[in-house]
């Protein structure tokens, strides 16, 4: 019986999941442009509203990308990574919080063998995981945050890894979106440079780690 309400409840969590993120794509389908006036519209107010949408955003699942490239349209690079870099840790400790309450026998499960060596790898050394996936885009950024909640990470290796982890990618999207308010080509030549280097760097990084598991593992 019990088992039984487990599986219901994770099948409805599923669904949710699903219809959260056909509505982003069917009706959230916004142009930075239009995201961009609309926050600037609230006037002092922004930088806060700014802030609060990209907190609440791995709820409803709309893209992260497009919400920073909107936050450099409106804020230029230097305030529009600040802010982007207060809202998406908010909304990555509230992806966290909330998969912790739903997943709360999972995150407190004792396993066993491999699993309770992974268990104490994450509680020892949650902040190097976190910072190294938040640097290197191995998985999607929601994911991650939504994972860390199911597992034994603490919350404060979690929080700072995130805080640290996301503000190089950040900047990229945010120098990005700026550019384009400048019309300089010099400038948009630069911050697509900068853009491409920031990108391909955890790339190239993911890549040997990936190769260096894949040699341990023969």
């Amino acid at each position: 019986m019990m088992r039984t309400k487990v599986v219901l409840k994770w099948a409805l969590i599923l669904i949710a999941v699903l219809l959260l993120i056909w509505f982003s794509r069917s009706y959230l389908d916004f142009r930075v442009e239009e995201i961009r006036d609309w926050i600037l519209s609230f006037g002092l107010l922004a930088p806060l509203i700014y802030m609060m949408i990209y907190t609440i955003r791995p709820l409803i699942f709309f893209p992260a990308s497009v919400l920073s490239i909107a936050g450099g349209l409106a804020f230029g690079a230097l305030f529009g990574t600040i802010y982007t870099v207060i809202g998406a840790t908010g909304g990555a400790v509230l992806s966290f919080i909330v998969a912790r309450k739903l997943g709360k026998s999972i995150a407190n499960k004792d396993w066993h063998g491999r699993g309770r060596k992974i268990q104490e790898q994450l509680e020892k050394n949650g902040f190097f995981y976190v910072l190294f996936f938040r640097f290197v885009p191995l998985f999607n950024f929601d994911l991650i945050s939504y994972s860390a909640g199911l597992s034994k990470i603490r919350f404060t290796s979690f929080f700072v890894g995130t805080l640290i982890g996301i503000i190089p990618g950040t900047f990229a999207y945010n120098f990005l979106g700026s550019s384009l308010v400048s019309g300089n080509p010099k400038v948009l030549a630069l911050a697509v440079g900068v853009f491409i280097l920031l990108s391909v760097i955890p790339i190239l990084i993911r890549n040997r780690v990936t190769k260096k598991n894949a040699s341990l593992s023969k």
